[in-house]
């Protein structure tokens, strides 16, 4: 199983948007600022945060003092969730999530192996939150608000 570059993107902004949230006491992220610490480009990070407003993860507002923020607090926030929003049900192997992809479903010798890792999978995503990560991440880690010494570069 091999998540997107969408899931793995879709992650690493998240974590920057609770970094970011907490750090300007709940103020709003602008999206450029989340795009350039990220390396992102702008049109391909408002096509994952329009799937990840669509699900309610987060809010944007539009206007001179718009922004983004989380709608719920980080610690509430599975990666699960965020991954499950961007790709949907998460299996090494199809037949783990739709049996009827395959004829020999029913006599795999596999397929407990495959339910096993999956079920595995699912379980440490569920485990670890938006704000687990942003507490782990390392203090040289390019998730801090960009400063106005910084912005011009």
């Amino acid at each position: 199983m091999k998540l997107s570059t969408r899931c793995r993107y879709a992650v690493r902004s998240l974590v920057d948007l609770a970094l970011n949230s907490e750090n300007s006491n709940g103020d709003l992220v602008l999206l450029k600022d989340i795009a350039k610490r990220q390396q992102i480009s702008i049109k391909y990070l408002e096509s994952i945060f329009s799937t990840l407003r669509k699900a309610g993860i987060i809010k944007g507002i539009r206007g001179a003092k718009g922004g983004y923020r989380l709608l719920k607090e980080a610690n509430e926030i599975t990666i699960y969730d965020v991954i499950y929003t961007m790709q949907g049900f998460i299996a090494p192997v199809g037949c783990v999530e739709e049996t009827s992809k395959c004829d020999m479903a029913e006599t795999c010798a596999t397929k407990s192996l495959w339910n096993e890792l999956t079920e595995s999978i699912s379980k440490t995503l569920k485990r670890y939150t938006l704000a687990d990560l942003v507490h782990r991440h390392p203090p040289d880690c390019d998730l801090n608000p960009i400063s106005p010494s910084t912005a011009s570069r």
